[in-house]
């Protein structure tokens, strides 16, 4: 991909241009990290750049990108350009091309706004921004007020630059996400996912969680949340403190490579015990009841909220709803413990579990219960759930009227199965003529 972006570098250059690579590829290449991608910034206008190459894609031009296809790879050339006003705190009204020094200005942080010339073999900084990377600074250009209320995603993509670099945040630029953060929600919610999906899913996630609630961003986009704090929890069970700091614990035993879903479990797991808490003075006992039901659809509406596909809220919810039941696992019937282990999500679930006891009580009796007995069953390399042995046309083909009763011969005959009672469909068969004989007489 690098050859091929110089290419085109060279190319422009040729034809009379000033052609650099830009913004995040230069930041990489100084870090010594493999850039995903190469943009493009250029002084020739987006007219001479379709002179150089007519197929490009120009659905950006109105801004001065045109999307250039090569070699496999997508390349966006963008002319240097001032930007006018910002109305909604998303995009610029107009831009005006213009000068690298002013294209670098109106970039969001320092270390995102150099320029590296391929064929010369030089840096161009004009903000700053390599004395920032060797500083390990996240810092705006120019005004960092300015660079928020131009676009007040920036407030978060602040975040996400020192969460993925292991960067500071600059003192002043720092203090304008304290004043600006409520103004986050004027984002649209997908865009808002996007950038905390990337902080979810980086193993460093634990710090992003912790500037998130620092800044007040967590406050504007996920409020519930903040309600964690001062939600007391009974001590015997939860020794480290309220929901929040249990929380928190939570996310810091999660394996690096954590799912979403399960990282989002985890965030809304207990989302419910402040609406659902009550004391006791009787027995000097907090309880939660139904906090894992109510929770799941906190979980969902919250979701929603965020514009999640239905198949991520599904799995989330799921993990939510049921993470309560682990408490049972040594009482449940082989068959109930089956149908709980063969559910999609199960193995988050698990996950979730082990991380809700490494963050609390630290009593992991249920989850060692529940991996033996997994080991047990992998022992027979059978599915959890394999096909029925008998179905609902066996028991039509013997006259059985559909009703409640109709469902539950067809789970008592699962169940026996499960269990190993019932080993063949002939021994089902021969146990459901009993079944019915006994139900007619």
């Amino acid at each position: 991909m690098e050859k091929t972006a110089l290419v085109i570098v060279r190319e422009l250059q040729e034809a009379g241009h000033e052609a650099y690579f830009a913004g995040g590829c230069v930041r990489d290449r100084l870090r010594g990290v493999a850039p995903k991608d190469y943009d493009i910034a250029t002084s020739a206008t987006p007219g001479e750049i379709l002179k150089l190459y007519p197929r490009a894609d120009t659905i950006g031009a109105h801004f001065g990108v045109i999307l250039v296809r090569r070699g496999g790879h997508h390349f966006e050339i963008a002319t240097f350009r001032e930007d006018g006003t910002y109305s909604d705190g998303r995009r610029p009204e107009s831009v005006t091309f213009s000068t690298s020094a002013a294209d670098a200005r109106r970039r969001d942080f320092t270390i995102n706004g150099m320029f590296y010339d391929p064929i010369g073999e030089r840096l161009i900084d004009h903000v700053g921004g390599e004395a920032d990377l060797r500083s390990g600074l996240v810092r705006a250009i120019g005004e960092p007020r300015e660079r928020f209320e131009e676009d007040y995603l920036r407030l978060l993509r602040a975040v996400r630059f020192a969460t993925l670099l292991d960067f500071e945040i600059e003192t002043s630029t720092w203090s304008a996400i304290l004043a600006l953060a409520d103004r986050i929600t004027l984002i649209s919610p997908e865009r808002i996912r996007e950038e905390l999906d990337q902080l979810w899913l980086s193993p460093a996630r634990l710090r992003a969680f912790d500037l998130l609630v620092g800044s007040g961003l967590m406050k504007a986009v996920l409020p519930e949340i903040i309600d964690l704090q001062g939600c007391e929890q009974p001590p015997q069970w939860h020794p480290e403190g309220d929901v929040f700091v249990h929380t928190r614990l939570m996310l810091s035993h999660l394996p690096p490579d954590a799912s979403l879903p399960l990282v989002l479990s985890v965030l809304f797991h207990d989302i419910a015990k402040p609406v659902t808490y009550t004391y006791d003075p009787a027995d000097d006992r907090i309880r939660f009841s139904g906090h894992d039901h109510i929770g799941a659809q906190m979980t969902e509406g919250i979701l929603k909220r965020l514009k999640y596909s239905n198949a991520l809220i599904k799995s989330a919810t799921s993990a939510v709803a049921h993470h309560m039941q682990f408490k049972d696992v040594k009482k449940m019937r082989t068959s109930t413990l089956k149908r709980f282990m063969a559910r999609d999500n199960f193995e988050d679930e698990l996950e979730l579990h082990r991380v809700d006891c490494a963050g609390s009580n630290g009593l992991f009796e249920n989850y060692d219960y529940v991996v033996e007995k997994r080991r047990d069953f992998e022992v027979t390399r059978k599915p959890l759930l394999p096909p029925r042995f008998i179905n609902g046309g066996d028991l039509i083909a013997r006259g059985m009227p559909a009703g409640p009763r109709f469902g539950e011969i067809l789970t008592e005959a699962q169940d026996l199965q499960l269990e190993g009672t019932l080993t063949s469909r002939e021994e089902a068969l021969h146990w459901l003529d009993k079944r019915l004989a006994g139900l007619s007489g």
